[in-house]
């Protein structure tokens, strides 16, 4: 069966599923409900004609993976978080955001640059500093995601991220959303995120050495620069390698992305599993496709308010059951226009 190709992205105790259109998120509510949410792709680009272009198309799935991936990781750990009475507001979350993308380049793109500048500096040869600053940023990659893995709360998301691949797997064969079918499946994936930054890590040593050794200040502004050149070209080479993955050359390119994903992705738990199958059945609905039959019939929630605590429904939930209502799981798909 010809398919859009979905991707997804893990989040605090749950799963964020993208579809052609539309998202739609599935968390596990700390009372043990799932709960979710859909939401068309609204960035301003999505869906011309320019955003399908070559070299612009990973742009904008960047852009929109960051802003409306950003989003819902910082609600599901609000979610959370509202549970034990904290709230995350719009100026922490903002401060945050910011804090994140100036390590983010500092230690993933200058630092690298400073390291190799200090010792192979004096070496004539500009390929040698430029292979040492890609070493150096491959070993800060992967020791980063070997040291959070190791972190509780990391160690679930990246458990939800092995369910998000695997219920992928399973829809691309054309699979019932069923737990003992999702399971026969890696939770590793061609398209994953992780392969991706492998992917950019390996594009940016070849783009740095084309700009070759120049004054201090160019170099980190190439640095700074180039970020989305490579991106978009780095999101070209994951399409056309996940097209070609039967060739033993893609495989053997693509293999260091599958093996880093031996990091961040794990074996979830059944529970985490259901979340996946909400979240890919509600992102096929948005999108007007069909759900695999023979999936089961999964309780689910409407997404909860922003402040809206568990005692809170629980509290609506009793207080409506005492005046003789009944009361059943919400599983309606919110209305899309057109």
């Amino acid at each position: 069966m010809s398919r859009f190709t979905y991707g997804g992205q893990a989040l605090i105790e749950g799963i964020m599923m993208r579809g052609r259109d539309a998202i739609a998120v599935a968390l596990r509510h700390p009372d043990g409900r799932i709960v979710f949410e859909t939401e068309r792709l609204d960035s301003g680009f999505h869906g011309n004609r320019v955003s399908k272009w070559p070299f612009v198309r990973g742009l904008v799935v960047l852009y929109e993976t960051l802003i409306v991936g950003t989003r819902w990781l910082i609600r599901s750990a609000g979610l959370q978080a509202e549970e034990e009475g904290v709230e995350i507001g719009r100026g922490a979350v903002a401060l945050m955001l910011g804090i994140t993308a100036v390590i983010g380049i500092g230690l993933f793109f200058l630092l690298p640059l400073v390291v190799a500048t200090f010792t192979a500096g004096s070496v004539e040869n500009d390929l040698v500093q430029h292979f040492i600053e890609g070493l150096v940023r491959v070993v800060i990659f992967i020791g980063y995601l070997a040291v959070i893995a190791r972190t509780p709360d990391i160690a679930r998301v990246f458990q939800y991220h092995g369910a998000e691949h695997m219920t992928i797997h399973a829809l691309e064969h054309d699979e019932p959303l069923r737990p003992d079918h999702i399971r026969r499946h890696p939770t590793a994936h061609p398209r994953c995120g992780t392969e991706f930054l492998v992917v950019v890590i390996l594009i940016s040593i070849l783009a740095f050495s084309l700009v070759g050794r120049q004054s201090p200040l160019v170099m980190v502004g190439s640095r700074i620069l180039l970020i989305p050149v490579i991106a978009a070209v780095g999101y070209e080479l994951l399409r056309l390698g996940a097209r070609h993955r039967s060739n033993p050359i893609v495989r053997v390119i693509m293999w260091p992305g599958i093996l880093v994903q031996m990091i961040t992705t794990k074996q979830p738990t059944d529970d985490m599993i259901e979340v996946a199958i909400v979240a890919m059945e509600e992102a096929l609905r948005a999108d007007g496709a069909e759900v695999p039959a023979g999936g089961l019939d999964l309780e689910r929630s409407a997404m909860p308010r922003p402040g809206e605590t568990a005692a809170d429904v629980r509290a609506t939930m009793a207080a409506t059951a005492a005046e003789g209502e009944v009361i059943a799981p919400v599983s309606a798909d919110p209305p899309f226009p057109g």
